[in-house]
């Protein structure tokens, strides 16, 4: 590419590429396009963005345009990468004038300087960290500036690399520099801290913009930069200078007031100090243990003290109290339980820290905490008026304590209970004891008080476990405090409630539940939205306990239910609406068929409120929980949903449909309820099994919920599913079996031995294509045992149940193999014999006995040379099935009271089965589903449960010898084992 000419047309195409028309904009995104992978192409971009005289956003486009042609181009070993030379020019081109006029452009250039450095620095770019340390010094405003914002970027990139010569090489330029870091840090600290009382707000920013970026090189070094940072006294020299700069700036801030330009940025950079101790900590706790003592001093005294009034913020705050967690929790500081197992590392933190919190500092945190952070502020209880629901769907979960006070100061209230518990449950139940009775509702600093103590007493519930008597505490004065329904209690109501959350699943006496119950159906129905949604959350945790009686509950459900289905359509916000729907999918499945009288209402909204949901997926899967718990709660009544609820399956199952990424999972799951709870087919839900190619296309982690899908359909119409959809399905199996695990070839054939158990005649023919994989697996000696067990099963089902279709497979497999019927059919019996072990399913081993035992009787040669082989399997089967009566010394054959089959891993036991009675479902239990039914209705017509074992021995052997003779049967007798002969007869007494 000629430099020049180039640089004109490329400026052309990228001006028109910054044009609104798309018929303008498309083309030229296009050329470009076609250019990235052109020699030259950079350096014309490179020409172009460092040209200030051209328009901002067509240089703009060009630094984008470069960056991400680092990304595909920089590496050797990349299609189209960029030559050496080329690479050489640009490398030097970067670094020659840090002088760029425009923020956002200078940020994008220190970017791509730091991408190139990743790839290439120090080897093929050994001036760079020289050139910008050069740069740094200079007097220029700009490009002192610009060089520094390159130093981090550089420096930020070059320590997230993690490779074990990648770490020594950071770690060398660290030691190389890191003086020279120290020094320009401290510098513009002191210009700043000089200039900052001058008036001169321009230089003032741009000194404190300087501090800023040095301080965050800083940061890097010190935290990636050393293998045993503690030995390096600059690097412990400043770190402990951090507390003393702290002060400097936080003194600072009180002249700069909120409204001044500088106060973004000195608190950003208050911030950034107390991240480098934060880093330093995790990054190397012993490394840290100098800096214990101070920490926390500092962090107190700011945070608990009257030192810090006037000058801390909530961020910085949050940052002291995250310090103080780090280093209470810090496993590094905790000794064994056998002191003399500890390192003398953990021995000297952890006695730095015992020395440090004292009672007395104790004490003071606890209450400090209690009666000052944990109070409600103004902020909070003016948004509980405007926005109910925004208050109670606050953030606190996840990581919310690292950057919000009022998780943060929760979290570390239960870190130092939990770590000092014998020291402050004393000072935590003495709080509790001056607060006995009711409040007087005038004295709102009271309430407050009350609401922030009953807070703790929620957040220390496991270590107040031994010390509080909750069951008199409730019955006593906190039920009677949610009775106060004066509209200035609310505060302590919505407390009392969530207290009992919280102490539900801790110590919650189950005789007290109704009383729990009935205070529950009062608040549900308070004035204020905050207490009746908080009523809800407690709601769900008592029914979601371990201890939980639906006897005790149904009293209550009609009223409960419906006051939870007003909540619903009372609240607005989707979060909360979701938090709702959770609470009442919780009911639903916990009271499971006691639901169906009340669902009514519910089940009219849900329609209504899908359709309102279209923008928010999250309500959305929402809503799909709460229709799976219904569909199990409704049983075969669920039918009357189908108008709705095949539409929504239908969408959530389309992948081709954007919302599929969302709802898939949950739409599976309600997919496959809906037909385990179906009392019949329809053409709809038939319907919707159009979705199911592409799932199984797609070779996803809900693979196994499709198969457990289409065993549902399977069972519950096989000859109307497998007309319409076997053929598309047998396609699908044949192309998933060539590249799945073990696991999912087994679950692939299961599905086809259920088609083949359900439905003898239909079932080969349907699944034809994918018999001569499972014949061959089985002459071929399939290794895994799971996989060979599961061929034998299908091989038994067509053998025992389809002998005619047996006899083609056989025929087709033998011209595949080139091989006699005879023969062939020899050698899968004799591997059938030899891999009888690697079934363990009774199910399976009485089927291939069967199996086997249906050859005969025959004169084929080749049966009777395999005659003993199929005995032996034959007696195997009898062990599994008999049992010997101790009075009589005979042999009986189980019989069986058929039991409900919950899961597909489940074997029914595999005996006789002799009647149809419907078991009685304890109160524990689930009740069947209409597919559990199903099951218990084929295994009474299945040959596996309905034919005894014995009996057909003793038929075929009969037979056999009818056919042979005495003499001819005498002698294939000979020809087994005279132990298995013997065991033989004794099984066959009586016959």
């Amino acid at each position: 590419m000629d430099l020049n000419s180039a640089s004109t047309v490329v400026l052309q195409v990228l001006t028109q590429a910054t044009s609104q028309d798309t018929a303008v904009l498309k083309p030229a995104e296009e050329q470009l396009k076609q250019w990235e992978t052109q020699p030259g192409f950079y350096s014309v971009l490179l020409n172009i963005f460092t040209n200030h005289t051209l328009d901002i956003n067509v240089r703009w486009l060009a630094v984008l345009y470069f960056k991400n042609g680092i990304d595909r181009y920089w590496r050797r070993v990349a299609p189209h990468a960029l030559s050496e030379e080329e690479k050489s020019t640009l490398r030097a081109g970067l670094i020659t004038n840090f002088n760029e006029p425009i923020n956002q452009i200078a940020t994008q250039i220190a970017v791509l300087i730091a991408k190139v450095a990743r790839l290439d620095c120090p080897r093929q770019w050994p001036e760079l960290i020289p050139t910008l340390i050069e740069s740094v010094k200079v007097q220029d405003d700009l490009r002192q500036h610009r060089a520094l914002l390159t130093f981090y970027h550089v420096t930020k990139t070059l320590a997230s690399k993690r490779l074990a010569a990648d770490r020594k090489l950071f770690y060398d330029l660290a030691s190389g520099i890191y003086n020279f870091a120290c020094s320009l840090w401290n510098h513009h600290t002191d210009t700043f801290l000089q200039q900052v009382s001058s008036g001169n707000e321009a230089a003032v920013l741009s000194s404190l913009e300087r501090t800023l970026l040095s301080l965050k090189v800083l940061r890097k070094l010190t935290v990636n930069g050393f293998v045993e940072p503690h030995k390096n006294m600059e690097v412990m020299g400043f770190l402990h200078g951090i507390f003393d700069r702290l002060k400097q700036f936080l003194e600072c801030s009180r002249s700069v007031g909120t409204n001044n330009v500088c106060r973004d940025r000195l608190e950003k950079t208050i911030i950034l100090f107390t991240k480098v101790l934060l880093d330093f900590l995790d990054q190397h706790p012993f490394s840290f243990t100098p800096l214990i003592q101070r920490s926390l001093e500092f962090s107190v005294s700011y945070v608990f003290t009257e030192v810090g009034e006037g000058i801390t913020f909530e961020r910085f705050i949050v940052q002291c109290m995250n310090l103080i967690k780090m280093i209470v929790k810090n496993y590094a500081y905790k000794p064994s339980k056998n002191f003399e197992d500890s390192s003398p590392e953990t021995l000297e933190a952890h006695k730095i820290k015992m020395a440090f919190f004292t009672y007395p500092t104790l004490t003071e945190i606890c209450r400090r905490l209690v009666s000052h952070y944990f109070l409600l502020t103004e902020e909070e209880l003016t948004m509980w008026e405007e926005d109910p629901e925004g208050f109670t769907v606050e953030e606190t979960g996840g990581d919310s304590w690292k950057y919000s006070l009022r998780p943060c100061t929760e979290v570390l209230f239960i870190d130092i209970f939990h770590e000092y518990n014998q020291t402050l449950t004393p000072v935590l139940l003495e709080m509790m004891q001056t607060l006995q009775g009711p409040t007087n509702v005038e004295d709102m600093n009271a309430l407050l008080i009350k609401d922030a103590v009953y807070n703790a007493v929620g957040l220390a519930a496991y270590e107040l476990f031994d010390s509080v008597d909750f069951d008199q505490w409730f019955k006593n004065q906190l039920l009677p405090e949610l009775q106060v329904i004066h509209n200035r209690y609310k505060p302590l109501r919505r407390r009392v409630i969530w207290l009992i959350g919280q102490w539900i699943s801790v110590k919650f006496k189950s005789d007290l539940r109704p009383m729990l119950y009935e205070a529950i159906c009062n608040l549900l129905q308070d004035q204020d939205l905050v207490v009746r949604i908080e009523t809800a959350t407690t709601l769900k945790l008592t029914v979601d306990d371990f201890e939980f009686r639906t006897d005790q509950f149904l009293p209550y459900l009609e009223t409960m239910f419906t006051l939870l289905f007003q909540l619903l359509q009372q609240v607005t916000e989707c979060d909360t609406k979701m938090h709702v729907l959770h609470v009442l999918s919780c009911v639903i499945e916990r009271v499971n068929m006691q639901i169906r009288p009340y669902v009514g209402c519910l089940v009219q909204y849900l329609p209504l409120l899908w359709k309102q949901s279209e923008e928010h997926n999250m309500l959305r899967c929402a809503i799909l929980t709460t229709l799976i718990h219904l569909v199990q709660g409704l049983g075969a009544d669920s039918k009357n949903l189908y108008p709705f609820l095949l539409p929504v399956i239908q969408l959530s199952t389309d992948v081709s449909q954007p919302p599929h990424v969302y709802l898939l999972e949950d739409g599976l799951e309600l997919w496959l309820v809906t037909l385990e709870n179906s009392p019949c087919i329809t053409p709809e839900l038939l319907r919707i099994f159009q979705n199911m190619s592409p799932l199984l296309e797609r070779s996803s982690e809900n693979l196994r919920t499709c198969f457990k899908i289409i065993n549902g359909y399977i069972f519950l119409s096989s000859t109307e599913f497998l007309q319409t959809y076997a053929v598309g399905l047998c396609q699908s199996f044949c192309e998933l079996l060539k590249e799945i695990t073990t696991e999912g070839q087994v679950q692939v054939l299961k599905v086809v031995e259920n088609a083949l158990k359900v439905n003898p005649v239909l079932g080969p023919q349907m699944f034809q294509p994918i018999l001569p994989y499972v014949f061959r697996g089985i002459i071929e000696g399939e290794r895994y045992p799971v996989v060979m067990s599961t061929y034998l099963g299908v091989m038994g089902r067509v053998l025992l149940q389809n002998t005619s279709f047996f006899s083609s497979l056989l025929n087709e497999m033998a011209h595949k193999f080139n091989q006699e019927m005879d023969q062939l059919l020899g050698n899968m019996i004799e591997m059938w014999v030899d891999r009888m072990d690697n079934i363990t399913q009774p199910e399976r081993r009485k089927l291939s006995a069967l199996a086997l035992l249906s050859l005969l009787p025959s004169d084929n040669s080749v049966i009777q040379d395999k005659f003993c082989g199929i005995i032996n399997i034959s007696v195997e089967g009898l062990h599994d099935v008999m049992t010997e009566d101790p009075e009589t010394g005979t042999y009986k054959e189980h019989t069986l009271e058929i039991v409900y089959v919950r899961f597909e891993t489940t074997a029914i036991n595999c005996m006789l089965m002799s009647h149809l009675e419907e078991p009685k479902v304890t109160e524990d239990e689930e009740p069947p589903t209409e597919q559990d039914k199903r099951k218990k209705i084929l295994a009474l017509k299945d040959p596996v449960h309905t034919v005894s074992l014995q009996q057909f021995i003793y038929e075929k052997l009969k037979a056999q010898q009818e056919l042979l003779g005495e003499q001819g049967f005498q002698s294939l007798m000979e020809t087994v084992d005279t132990e298995i002969v013997t065991q033989l007869q004794e099984f066959l007494q009586g016959f």
